[in-house]
């Protein structure tokens, strides 16, 4: 028995607002890889604007997939990361200094996404501080893997921390431009 399913109009509609709101995210969150102060192991990006920012746009789930989708393209071999690809590409890279920080970043989409979802600039704000520690608390003891524990926080979390919390504020300031209806709600 053949039963082909069919999507209505508005669904199909639904579908690719969804995927162009993960697009858009994808290309956001590479611009801010590529925009980079060298340095090493870890690269100073703008990666926790771009994912604080989408994960206050979107919601959780359209923030989670973004970032899972950000990771597959980088994964399949597309330089999308940081220093990619003079640096490695693909599961490479994924798997070097900087990977804690991306299955933070990854989790950090979801967690500041939900903790934002209804809330004002003071929990917006603390959902994004949420998903921040997450994110170094994941990175930090990924990198303890490449450097010696005792370089970890002078390595990963003290250049990195005052300009993370610069990005944090400026999104908060931006979100106050936004309809607070559309918060969380972009792409839905």
């Amino acid at each position: 028995m053949n039963q082909t399913l069919a999507l209505s109009p508005p669904q199909l509609r639904s579908m690719a607002k969804k995927a162009a709101v993960i697009v858009l995210g994808v290309a956001l969150i590479t611009l801010c890889a590529k925009i980079r102060v060298p340095s090493w192991p870890v690269p100073m990006t703008l990666h926790t604007l771009a994912v604080m920012t989408v994960a206050l746009a979107v919601g959780p789930r359209l923030a989670t997939a973004t970032f899972l989708t950000y990771l597959a393209v980088g994964a399949a071999g597309l330089p999308v990361f940081s220093g990619t690809p003079e640096r490695g590409i693909g599961l490479a890279y994924m798997v070097g200094p900087t990977g804690g920080y991306l299955l933070g970043y990854l989790a950090a989409s979801w967690i500041s996404g939900a903790l934002a979802e209804g809330r004002g600039t003071l929990g917006r704000t603390g959902a994004m501080l949420a998903g921040l520690a997450v994110t170094y608390a994941l990175g930090l003891p990924w990198l303890a893997l490449y450097v010696p524990v005792a370089d970890v926080v002078p390595l990963g979390f003290t250049p990195f921390i005052l300009g993370d919390l610069i990005n944090i504020a400026m999104v908060a300031i931006g979100a106050l431009f936004v309809p607070r209806r559309l918060i969380g709600k972009i792409g839905q």
